[in-house]
């Protein structure tokens, strides 16, 4: 995991999310999913692994439930149109 916060830190001091559309490829279980959905206008996050996905919405902050979407799919086959995004996020999912 990451105790330092390094990965946060990194993430925002990159990618501006005030107000994006974001796409997390391979969510898991939302772990770095809650480190910026605060900033998100909105958050679709996708994983192939049900399990996962379900221990992401059971930990999803109430106040992000019409904010944050999780969805079952695949990296191969992504099931939404690049136009719909701003922000696109891949990070521990190969």
């Amino acid at each position: 995991m990451d105790p330092e916060g390094y990965e946060e830190k990194i993430l925002h001091q990159l990618i501006g999310f005030k107000e994006k559309h974001v796409l997390e490829v391979g969510c898991g279980d939302g772990r770095l999913t809650w480190k910026y959905a605060a900033l998100a206008q909105r958050v679709t996050g996708f994983d192939i692994e049900m399990d996962d996905l379900l221990l992401a919405r059971a930990d999803r902050p109430v106040d992000f439930e019409g904010k944050v979407t999780l969805t079952q799919a695949s990296a191969r086959d992504i099931p939404f149109p690049r136009e719909t995004f701003d922000i696109v996020i891949l990070a521990w999912s190969l």
